[in-house]
C-alpha cells in the first residue's frame, strides 16, 4: 500500500505519496510549476532553474523537478522571492538567445517564448552583452539546427539518449557549452537515425524539420504536373492537435476538405498502400515459414528503424521484410498502375506523403526507391508541415465539412487504420496470414496480446497446428533489446515488428509538438492509438485481404502477391552503414 505523507502548498493542505517531487505533488493543488529542461522519466535534471520554490525552513529556493516532499513540509510556488528568481532565469536565458521570434517555426508553440510572456520578460535583457553565433547545421535529410536558439535544456540530448541513439551531447564548457554530435560533426556523418523525436522534445526553435512546404506550392502550382497527396493513418487523429483540438480527435473528413482546398488533384490515403503492404509482407512471411527462409522476419514499415539495423545491426539485415513501406509502396503503385490506368506520364506525377515521421524525409532520397525510373515518393511533409500549410492558406480547419478520399486508392481497412500505433502491423498481418495459413475465416480480428503502449511485448498463437511466436517492440532502445536476443540466438520468434518512435507512429518526431505539461502527464501515446482502434473497430471491412481495392490492383496489375512485378514495384533492398560514434 503506497504510503501517504501530509504537506501544504500555498496554505493548501494535502495528502500526497510519499517520495514524489514537488512538482508532482504541486499538480495535486492544482498548480503548474513553470520547467524548461523537465520531461519525465526521460530528462530529471534540475538544470534549468525555472522550477525553483520556497520550502519552510530551507536556506536558499529548491528545484521542484527533483526535490522529493517529506511529511509536514510546507512550499510556496508564487511567492516574489519566486518569482524574481524565475524572471532572472528567463533573463539570464534571453541574453545569449536569438530572439528572431517573429521568424521562428516556434512562435506561439515555445515554451521559453510563453514563460517570459507569463512573466513580464522584456525582448531586451539587462545581462545583454556577448552572443555566441553557431553556423546552421543542415546537413542531414529531415531536419535542422539552430544553436543560436538553444536553451542547453539538454532535453534533446535526453531523447536521443532515450532511443539508445546518443549521437549529440554537450561539447565545450562554461560560456561556450552546445549542444552538437563528438567532435562537432556535421548530423550527416554521424549515425543518427532521423526519428526526430528530440525535435519533438525541444522547447524552442534550436532543432526543426527541414521545411519542404514550398516543393510542394510549386508543384501544385505548375500546370504539367499532376499532384498526388496521401495521408498515413496516424495524421487523421493528430493533425487536429495543430488546431486545438482534443487529442485523438479523428479529422479525416476535415483533413481531406483541407487537402483539396490546398489545390491537391487527387486526395488518397496511405491505408490503401497499407493494405498492400500486409498483402506483400504476410506472403513474404509465409514463404520464410513454409520454405526455410530467415526468421524471424523482422518488418519494414519504419524508416528510422529500417536506418538504426543498417547501421547498427547491418548482420542482421536479412531478417528484414524486402516490402518497401506503405508510403513507398503508395508512390510506386501510383506511378506504375495509377499512370498507364489514367494515361499520365509517371515524370510528370508528384507524389507527397504526409507522414507522422521525419525518416520518411530520408526514406524519399534512399536507392532502390524508384520502381517508374522517377522517385516513388517526391516530397513528404510532416504533420506540421500540413498544419502550417493549412494555416497560411487560411483554411479555416474547425469549420470544415467532412469529405471523403478519392478512390479507388483512398479506400483502406481496419487493419491498415492500425498501422500507425505499435503493434498494429503486426495484428493487420495476422489477421491475413492465419487466414492465409489456416484457409478459414476468423471469428475474432482483435489480437490485444500485441497491443498497448509497452515498449516489447510478446505472445504465440497456435495456427495451422503451429506455434507462432511474435514480438512487437517500438523505440529504438527496445529495439536493442530485441535484436540482441535475435544477434545471440536467444529469440525463438518467427515474427517480429519494430517501430522506431516509442509507441509507434502515433508518437512519431513529425507529429504535432506539445508543451512538455503534456508529455509529462498525460499518455499522448495512448490516446492517439486509442482513436485509431476504434476507427478499425467501426470500419465495415477489416482484413487487407477483403479490401476490394486490393483485389482489383492484383487482378489488374500485380497478379498476385509477390510476383515477379511485384516484387520489382513494392520490394527494395538495404545496405550496411557505418556505425559513428
Amino acid at each position: 500500500m503506497e504510503t501517504m505523507v501530509n504537506i501544504k502548498i500555498n496554505g493548501t493542505p494535502l495528502s500526497v505519496p510519499n517520495g514524489i517531487t514537488i512538482l508532482e505533488a504541486a499538480r495535486y493543488a492544482g498548480i503548474e510549476i513553470p520547467t524548461l529542461c523537465y520531461l519525465k522519466d526521460i530528462n530529471e535534471i534540475g538544470a534549468c532553474r525555472m522550477c525553483m520554490v520556497e520550502v519552510k525552513g530551507a536556506r536558499s529556493l529548491v528545484t521542484a523537478c527533483v526535490f522529493p516532499v517529506n511529511e509536514g513540509m510546507e512550499i510556496f510556488t508564487n511567492t516574489e522571492k519566486v518569482r524574481n528568481s524565475r524572471k532572472t532565469t528567463l533573463e539570464l536565458i534571453l541574453s545569449t538567445h536569438d530572439r528572431k521570434c517573429l521568424s521562428c517555426i516556434r512562435s506561439g508553440n515555445c515554451e521559453l517564448q510563453a514563460l517570459c510572456k507569463q512573466y513580464g520578460v522584456k525582448d531586451e535583457s539587462r545581462f545583454d552583452g556577448e552572443v555566441p553565433q553557431y553556423d546552421f547545421d543542415d546537413s542531414a535529410a529531415h531536419m535542422v539546427r539552430d544553436n543560436n536558439k538553444c536553451v542547453l535544456c539538454r532535453r534533446c540530448v535526453a531523447a536521443c539518449d532515450m532511443q539508445k541513439i546518443s549521437v549529440i551531447g554537450a561539447n565545450a564548457r562554461g560560456f561556450d557549452t552546445h549542444i552538437s554530435s563528438a567532435f562537432d560533426k556535421d548530423l550527416a556523418n554521424v549515425s543518427c537515425i532521423s526519428c526526430g523525436q528530440c525535435i519533438v522534445h525541444c522547447p524552442t526553435g534550436a532543432i526543426y524539420e527541414k521545411d519542404d512546404t514550398a516543393k510542394v506550392l510549386a508543384a501544385i502550382n505548375d500546370p504539367e504536373k499532376f499532384v498526388v497527396v496521401q495521408t498515413a493513418p496516424s495524421i487523421r487523429v493528430t493533425l487536429g492537435e495543430c488546431f486545438g483540438m482534443h487529442i485523438g480527435t479523428n479529422v479525416q473528413g476535415k483533413m481531406v476538405a483541407a487537402l483539396r482546398r490546398l489545390g491537391f488533384d487527387k486526395v488518397f490515403d496511405t491505408d490503401f498502400a497499407a493494405d498492400l503492404t500486409i498483402m506483400e509482407e504476410a506472403h513474404e512471411f509465409l514463404d520464410r515459414v513454409q520454405n526455410g527462409g530467415v526468421l524471424p522476419m523482422i518488418t519494414s514499415c519504419s524508416p528510422g528503424w529500417i536506418k538504426y539495423c543498417e547501421h547498427y545491426y547491418p548482420e542482421q539485415i536479412p531478417h528484414l521484410s524486402t516490402c518497401k513501406s506503405p508510403q513507398q509502396m503508395f508512390g510506386a503503385t501510383i506511378k506504375t498502375w495509377y499512370a498507364q490506368k489514367m494515361n499520365i506520364d509517371p515524370k510528370n506525377i508528384f507524389v507527397v506523403g504526409i507522414m507522422p515521421c521525419t525518416a520518411k524525409k530520408f526514406e524519399t532520397q534512399r536507392a532502390d526507391q524508384s520502381a517508374s525510373g522517377y522517385p516513388d515518393v517526391d516530397v513528404a511533409l510532416t504533420t506540421r508541415e500540413l498544419g502550417r500549410m493549412i494555416e497560411s492558406a487560411g483554411i479555416f480547419f474547425k469549420h470544415l465539412p467532412e469529405e471523403e478520399f478519392d478512390n479507388p486508392l483512398g479506400e483502406g481497412t481496419g487493419a491498415a487504420v492500425i498501422f500507425g500505433a505499435t503493434g498494429g502491423v503486426m495484428e493487420a498481418a495476422l489477421r491475413t496470414a492465419v487466414e492465409k495459413l489456416t484457409g478459414e475465416e476468423l471469428t475474432n480480428l482483435d489480437f490485444k496480446e500485441v497491443r498497448g503502449t509497452n515498449g516489447i511485448k510478446e505472445a504465440t498463437y497456435s495456427v495451422a497446428g503451429m506455434d507462432v511466436n511474435v514480438c512487437v517492440c517500438s523505440g529504438t532502445a527496445n529495439a536493442k533489446i530485441v535484436m540482441d536476443k535475435v544477434k545471440n540466438g536467444e529469440a525463438n520468434y518467427h515474427f517480429i515488428e519494430i517501430m522506431g518512435c516509442p509507441g509507434g507512429c502515433v508518437n512519431g518526431g513529425g507529429q504535432p509538438i506539445q508543451h512538455a505539461v503534456v508529455h509529462n502527464f498525460i499518455d499522448l501515446k495512448s490516446r492517439r492509438a486509442a482513436a485509431l482502434y476504434e476507427a478499425d473497430k467501426n470500419l465495415p471491412v477489416r482484413k487487407s485481404h477483403e479490401s476490394e481495392a486490393i483485389k482489383r490492383v492484383y487482378s489488374e496489375f500485380f497478379g498476385e502477391p509477390g510476383s515477379h512485378k511485384a516484387h520489382d514495384i513494392l520490394h527494395t533492398s538495404y545496405v550496411a552503414r557505418p556505425k559513428y560514434k
